[in-house]
């Protein structure tokens, strides 16, 4: 089951990488350019937040069952994940920043639903995307994925 759940968590991620960057080009393009928000720029950052939270709930999943994730915490303590920073970017740091990315996406998308124009919905799908995007590229772990 481990590596079933392994392999969906990996390459949903390219998914998410790719629609959270699309989307987040989109709005920065969008606001920098002065266009109006439309139909599109509202699916997009819906398919971003969508695509973020499934692989939020995979991610939380494998967390659990993955002999890098809480088991590691358990098996070899707190103190001894630290010290070894392959433990600390699976049993700590990926998992942590990748949940402060889901929010910054979902904090985005909820406010940006609330301003009444197009510049200010741009600029917040803008703002929270782009420092969501960067929080997820940081803590990829690239020695896995290429």
């Amino acid at each position: 089951m481990y590596e079933v759940v392994q392999v969906i968590h990996s390459y949903w991620a390219y998914l998410v990488v790719l629609v959270v960057f699309l989307a987040t080009v989109n709005a920065v393009v969008g606001h920098f350019s002065k266009k109006e928000y439309s139909y599109k720029d509202f699916r997009i950052s819906l398919f971003a937040l969508i695509v973020t939270h499934i692989q939020l709930l995979i991610g939380l999943v494998l967390y659990f069952i993955s002999p890098f994730g809480f088991k590691s915490i358990k098996n070899n303590g707190m103190s001894a994940v630290m010290k070894d920073s392959l433990l600390r970017l699976y049993a700590v740091e990926h998992i942590t920043v990748m949940i402060l990315a889901t929010i910054f996406i979902t904090i985005g998308y909820s406010k940006h639903k609330k301003k009444l124009t197009s510049v200010p919905k741009l600029k917040t799908l803008a703002i929270f995307y782009t420092i969501a995007l960067v929080l997820i590229l940081s803590r990829i772990p690239w020695a896995q994925w290429f």
